[in-house]
């Protein structure tokens, strides 16, 4: 048993509703939740619910338009206008009796466009395009506003009518339509929608009168609000917050007391912006509950509850805070995913069964933007399946090789089925691969879900035996039915580079370990993951630092990284004037420090106290051929078969083991 949250647990008031707690799912967009007719899928409806049955008090939904007039095509949902005597209507109606079966109250987020965001989206000025130089949108007349929020008002009064509690209003954040009407940077207009704070904030301030009037003055509505952009130009995001142009913390607060007088029921606030995405969907170099501190000077100003979101897992904390008045509620999104009990767990005293959010971004973010699927959990491979493995018809004897995140994940699973499953590990510890990129300060959750997995093979009866290398001939001995190898990898050792033994010459694992200690003056080799990442802890550090990557680009090799994380890491590099040497290899370690080879041919000394040398990792051998001809079922899973991510390494385990 773990300690109690009683602030965390306390229902609270949002306009005419009661909260039961103060726990809500942030809006996010799955992908799967509604079909090409606007109806919720059988899927999405579980989804929504199984967030319920967690005990979550409130949840939003992704943003769904209201809008297929203006902006076509809309790339963010399909159109929820829907016939309240059909069957997307009654998809509503299903989805909101189940949601309040348990307690919970949800909100659908509306929104009336996307802005700039992406292309053929109207605007309040003609503006570029994110990410692009030569494309411009067009931008909004007065008559297609009114437009807009006629067709807002048509959308909020059936869901009402379906049953929903309320409607959260998308969003004065991350540089959406109404963000960019609220900010002087994207907002050029002269005539009511411009120009002052007040005529930039028309457009919400209408909306929310819309709702009232279709709705009444008791239906809540809810506005999404970033509390800072961490924006320098178009496309140019400030990691550090400097040369702000998109809105800072001040105007912020004035905006919430525009909005609370102009009828908004709560706020929930957040921070970033497409150009400064490494703040809107934080990666795990951001500290958790970061932004916390604008959410109280927010929550000073207003009267209406005020939630904060982003990586908002750090729960004592925000114990701590609510007790505090600093806020009144937590939204979390991508933690939702990795674990939707939260709240059931932290309320029955078992906070240290939740499995957290590693605030990777490859599951969620990267596949739903980037690969243009659906959003998917790293750590959670049965948010995917949308269900737990079923129980196997046989009971078999399955041994699983090596225990790291891989082997973890596929005993835990094998012997949530049934199965009879030991795990032999040769090191004195469980986690592998886990250790080492738990390793930085930065990285805590990856050791969280270490001991997360430690607790599911206990609980589920797992046998481990530690300092355990087994052979071919003792894993024939154990009589198994089934064999899963995850033997892991090791770095690759460059003996092709001259010096690569000299005594400044230290290899990243070595590091990580906590084997050896580097000096002042560093210079690593390799751009990838785990270079980029030994590089910002240095700087942390205070040491200074020199990149050097034969690639055209950081963290390109493998499985690209998501783009909050890249930029994360390009512009902390830019800021923190750290050389990042690319189409650049290392020739030589000597005495000075390390010689490298530039693209056009010359050569460079860098003056270096250590040289780290992260240049990827390479599979231990295989020896599953070994095996074959003796009647047993053998798989081959982890960095083992191919060096993989977390993400890959636990769905590979997790679909193994629901396979036996």
């Amino acid at each position: 048993m773990t300690e109690k949250f009683e602030y965390l647990s306390k229902p609270y008031t949002l306009g005419s509703l009661t909260i039961k707690n103060r726990f809500a799912v942030a809006p996010m967009g799955v992908g799967f939740d509604k079909n090409e007719k606007g109806e919720f899928t059988a899927r999405g409806i579980e989804y929504f619910v199984d967030r319920a049955k967690g005990g979550f008090g409130l949840i939003f939904t992704g943003a769904y338009s209201c809008d297929y007039e203006i902006d076509a095509p809309n790339l963010l949902a399909p159109n929820p206008l829907f016939d309240e005597s059909g069957q997307m209507h009654k998809s509503a109606q299903d989805l909101v009796r189940r949601i309040h079966f348990y307690g919970a109250k949800i909100m659908p987020q509306i929104t009336v466009g996307a802005g700039r965001n992406y292309e053929f989206m109207k605007t309040p000025s003609e503006l570029p395009v994110f990410g692009t130089e030569s494309k411009t949108s067009q931008a909004l007349t007065v008559e297609q506003i009114h437009r807009k929020i006629e067709l807002f008002g048509q959308v909020i009064k059936k869901l009402q009518a379906a049953g929903f509690d309320g409607v959260e209003i998308h969003a004065m954040h991350w540089g959406y339509l109404l963000d960019e009407f609220g900010m002087s940077f994207t907002n050029r207009r002269t005539d009511e929608y411009g120009g002052s704070l007040e005529n930039r904030l028309r457009f919400a301030k209408e909306l929310v009168e819309e709702a009232k009037k279709q709705c009444g003055k008791n239906f809540p509505c809810v506005m999404r609000l970033s509390m800072k952009s961490y924006m320098k130009d178009f496309n140019k995001g400030s990691i550090d917050g400097s040369g702000e142009v998109g809105r800072d913390i001040d105007e912020a607060v004035e905006i919430a007391k525009l909005l609370e007088s102009y009828g908004f029921d709560a706020l929930s606030v957040d921070c970033g912006s497409y150009e400064g995405f490494y703040y809107a969907t934080a990666p795990m170099y951001v500290k958790r509950n970061w932004a916390t501190g604008m959410a109280a000077r927010v929550k000073e100003a207003v009267s209406v509850p005020v939630l904060v979101g982003g990586r908002m897992n750090d729960f004592a904390s925000a114990e701590e805070d609510i007790r505090n008045g600093k806020y009144d509620g937590i939204a979390l999104g991508r933690a939702s995913l990795a674990d939707p009990k939260i709240p059931q767990k932290i309320i029955m005293g078992k906070s240290d069964k939740i499995r957290p959010c590693i605030g990777c971004n490859y599951g969620c973010i990267h596949n739903l933007l980037a690969n243009g699927g659906n959003a998917y959990c790293a750590v959670n491979p049965e948010f995917f399946h949308g269900s737990k493995p079923e129980l196997a018809t046989h009971s078999k004897k399955v041994v699983v090789i090596g225990g790291g995140v891989a082997g973890m994940e596929a005993a835990r699973t094998a012997a949530c089925r049934g199965h009879e499953v030991t795990l032999y590990e040769k090191a004195a510890q469980l986690g592998g691969a886990l250790l080492l990129a738990g390793a930085h300060d930065f990285k805590i959750e990856v050791k969280e879900l270490n001991e997360w997995y430690k607790g599911e093979l206990e609980d589920n009866g797992v046998k481990v035996v530690l300092n355990s290398e087994m052979t071919t001939e003792q894993i024939k001995k154990i009589g198994a039915d089934v064999v899963i190898l995850s033997v892991g990898s090791n770095p690759i050792i460059p003996s092709f580079i001259k010096g690569y033994e000299h005594e400044k010459a230290v290899m990243c694992t070595d590091v990580l370990q906590g084997k050896k200690q580097v000096g002042q003056n560093v210079v690593i080799v390799g751009g990838g993951l785990v270079g980029c990442e030994m590089a910002l802890d240095c700087i942390r550090n205070g040491k200074t630092v020199t990149l050097v990557e034969a690639l055209n680009d950081i963290m390109q090799g493998g499985t690209p990284a998501p783009r909050a994380n890249y930029e994360y890491m390009r512009d902390t590099f830019e800021a923190e004037n750290v050389p990042v040497m690319l189409n650049t290899k290392l020739i030589e370690i000597n005495n000075q420090g390390a010689i490298v080879l530039k693209s056009d041919g010359t050569s460079e000394t860098i003056s270096a106290d250590s040289v780290i040398l992260a240049l990827g990792f390479r599979p231990l051998p295989t020896i599953a051929s070994e095996l074959y001809g003796d009647g047993i079922e053998i798989y081959e899973i982890g960095d083992g078969k191919g060096c993989a991510n977390i993400y890959n390494a636990i769905w590979e385990g997790n679909e193994i083991a629901r396979a036996i």
